[in-house]
């Protein structure tokens, strides 16, 4: 089993920045992929970002149009979202999950593990 605990959301004005921290324990061996997605109230949850295991590949929705960007540091076993020019509309919880698996995929039904969520709210 692998949890994931996210971190560093927050209130923030339009146009300024977050960075979104996601620390795996557990069986981090399991591991693998790690994506972001998030959820706006009265909306499902999408596709934000995804990371292979080796962080050599990344993957964004359209959405984020270069304002985004995730990493990841396997010695301390953690995600990162770095979020920047934020709108209103990127108001959120935001969610990183992992699966056992080196590839990305951007299907939230391929991801094994989740954490609890961290709300973003961006201000106008």
């Amino acid at each position: 089993q692998v949890h994931l605990v996210e971190s560093g959301g927050g209130l923030v004005q339009a146009g300024g920045s977050v960075r979104l921290s996601c620390a795996a324990s557990g069986r981090t061996s399991s591991s693998g992929a790690m994506g972001w997605f998030r959820q706006a109230p009265g909306k499902e949850r999408e596709f934000v970002a995804a990371i292979t295991w080796s962080g050599g590949t990344t993957r964004y929705a359209d959405f984020v149009n270069g304002r985004f960007a995730i990493s990841r540091d396997n010695a301390k076993n953690t995600a990162y979202l770095q979020m920047n020019s934020l709108k209103p509309e990127d108001t959120a919880v935001y969610y990183c999950a992992s699966r056992p698996r080196l590839a990305l995929s951007l299907s939230q039904d391929e991801y094994d593990y989740w954490g609890q969520g961290t709300q973003v709210t961006v201000s106008s």
